[in-house]
């Protein structure tokens, strides 16, 4: 019988004095700041072609945003808050998916010969204030029976957004059940 070790029993306790010894590793400070690469620097300051949460499929939740439930790429309640304010004008067109309705002209029966048009835009999937844009446009008509651009009051736009962003805060409240 031999008192040496077997390349076995010498191999296995190498790895646990190497486990061992990489298990005691220096204490960190959290304030201790490192070099940083040029790219590092590079992609901190300008971000990532995908966004700060990678690239979504199929709507998953995030942790910006955990609506799964909402397959809008916009955010549910100013897209519904949209669609009812603008309810009294003809709909040309709406894509949930890129946050745009366009209405049709739309003559107001007691104010005949002008005539109103709106572009909305909701940017992102966030309920606040600046994810609504309203475009409004106005045509008066002619003597001859045509229509003429004419300018808008800017407060029209506004007041718009504003009606909206009312409608959405009360789809939210009715839904969080108060």
């Amino acid at each position: 019988m031999s008192l040496a070790p077997s390349t076995r029993t010498r191999a296995l306790f190498m790895l646990l004095l190497a486990l061992t010894t990489a298990a005691c590793g220096l204490k960190s400070d959290e304030n201790t700041s490192y070099p940083i690469d040029d790219k590092d620097e590079r992609r901190a300051r300008v971000g990532k072609l995908s966004g700060d949460e990678g690239i979504v499929v199929a709507g998953a939740a995030t942790k910006k945003n955990d609506s799964a439930n909402n397959p809008l790429s916009v955010n549910s309640f100013l897209w519904r808050a949209t669609l009812d304010t603008l309810a009294f004008m003809p709909l040309l067109s709406a894509d949930p998916w890129g946050g745009t309705i366009l209405t049709d002209w739309y003559e107001d029966p007691k104010a005949r010969g002008e005539r109103f048009k709106v572009n909305a835009l909701i940017l992102d999937k966030q309920l606040r204030a600046d994810n609504i844009k309203i475009t409004t446009f106005r045509q008066k008509k002619t003597a001859k029976g045509a229509w003429e651009d004419a300018a808008v009051d800017p407060s029209t736009g506004r007041k718009l957004e504003d009606a909206v962003l009312t409608r959405a805060r009360q789809l939210r409240v009715k839904q969080l059940g108060y």
